[in-house]
């Protein structure tokens, strides 16, 4: 008989106490799988950002425009200098802030853009020939991501109305074309539509303004630099901007959120911790259960150290158990439960909501090293002990 033999006999002795344990075990690492969950998710945004993408806005606050002329001023690509600035394409967009009217509680992302130069920019926006054509040439036409159009069931060709609410009103759309997101960055949940329909249906004093501006360049390990000779290239206009690269623009958005995702971090601490006392206490249970037994082997011969490793080896084995469970169960809720109904209505927050193998890895690791920890203080105990001690000893 070897030391996982052993733990696996000892696991079965009672059977209620296993079984429980191990459920408590699955339970917590649901939990902490799932809040890893989430902060990966927030992450994603930021670590498949295009790096060759920039983002200007105002620089005083993102609700504030810039004028449309800023666009053209870049596509020049001449810094304040006359030097050439490393852009090679330019496209802008404004938040559109619309609801459907038939499902008002339901947000989404919606935006007016310049279409041809946004599909050239944000080329992780993938559709077909015939319904890129088709939103071209349309200039009612809107593209929608294919989770959006399958939680409104909207189909391509359906004529639908969003009611307006920055921009108040009833604005008619035809569905062109549902895109895909070649990039797990990119929202499969967003409503993008011409921005010259808007511009132009706006009051005089109000057109030609954008909210933001989005550049392509063409040395991505010089994006700080290119960065700063844009928001130079603006320094003496009365609007001036500010510029950084779409990964510090996500980490930007993420550090709004700091004490959301600490809280995160802190809670995913405390169910460790639970989890920890839950296999501290069954396992010095089982212990003291069977402090005569372990009396016995040592008088016919085995070591101090075998103990130890019988009942390290008896808390891995347990955690491994309930760490394994606890990922099979975490795929199967979040991967096909809640990711996927949090990608469809929340798209804007949760683009991609999926348990990571490193997730599972961890979990999986830190069952057996919790279970290998709670136990490391009983099995010192247990080495320590006089054999006559441990014979006398019942229960």
């Amino acid at each position: 008989m070897n030391a996982a033999t052993y733990a696996a006999k000892n696991l079965l002795r009672n059977k209620v106490r296993t079984g429980l344990t191990i459920l408590a075990i699955v339970i917590t690492m649901l939990a902490f799988m799932g809040l890893r969950t989430v902060l990966d998710a927030w992450q994603a945004g930021a670590d498949y950002a295009a790096k060759d993408r920039l983002g200007t806005r105002h620089k005083i606050t993102f609700i504030m425009p810039l004028p449309l002329s800023y666009v053209d001023k870049l596509r020049q690509n001449k810094d304040a200098n006359g030097q050439p600035l490393g852009v090679t394409d330019v496209t802008w967009a404004n938040w559109f802030g619309a609801k459907n009217p038939n499902a008002e509680k339901d947000f989404f992302a919606n935006m007016a853009v310049d279409p041809e130069s946004f599909l050239r920019v944000y080329d992780e926006i993938s559709l077909t020939p015939e319904e890129k054509q088709a939103w071209l040439s349309n200039r009612r036409g809107a593209i929608v991501g294919d989770l959006l159009a399958k939680n409104f069931g909207w189909k391509v060709g359906d004529k639908i109305t969003l009611e307006g609410t920055i921009f108040p009103g009833n604005w008619d759309f035809v569905i062109s074309g549902i895109y895909h997101a070649t990039r797990k960055s990119a929202d499969r949940n967003s409503f993008y539509f011409h921005w010259n329909y808007l511009n132009e249906s706006l009051p005089e004093q109000r057109q030609d303004k954008v909210g933001w501006i989005a550049s392509r360049i063409t040395d991505p390990s010089k994006s700080a630099e290119i960065s700063k000779k844009i928001d130079q290239l603006f320094a003496g206009y009365p609007d001036q901007t500010l510029t950084m690269s779409e990964h510090q623009l996500q980490i930007s958005m993420m550090g709004m959120l700091t004490a959301v995702l600490t809280a995160i971090n802190v809670v995913s601490l405390v169910i460790l911790a639970i989890m920890l006392l839950i296999l501290g206490n069954t396992i010095a249970m089982g212990v003291r259960e069977r402090t005569n037994e372990y009396g016995v082997l040592r008088a016919i011969g085995f070591m101090p150290r075998h103990l130890v490793m019988f009942i390290l080896g008896e808390a891995a084995t347990l955690g491994l158990l309930g760490g394994g469970l606890g990922v099979l169960a975490a795929y199967g809720i979040i991967d096909h439960g809640v990711g996927p109904a949090l990608e469809a209505n929340m798209g804007g927050f949760f683009p991609f909501f999926r348990v990571s193998p490193t997730t599972a890895l961890m979990a999986i690791g830190l069952a057996m090293l919790l279970g290998i920890v709670a136990a490391a203080i009983p099995a010192y105990r247990s080495s320590r002990i006089e054999v006559v001690d441990a014979i006398r000893r019942v229960g």
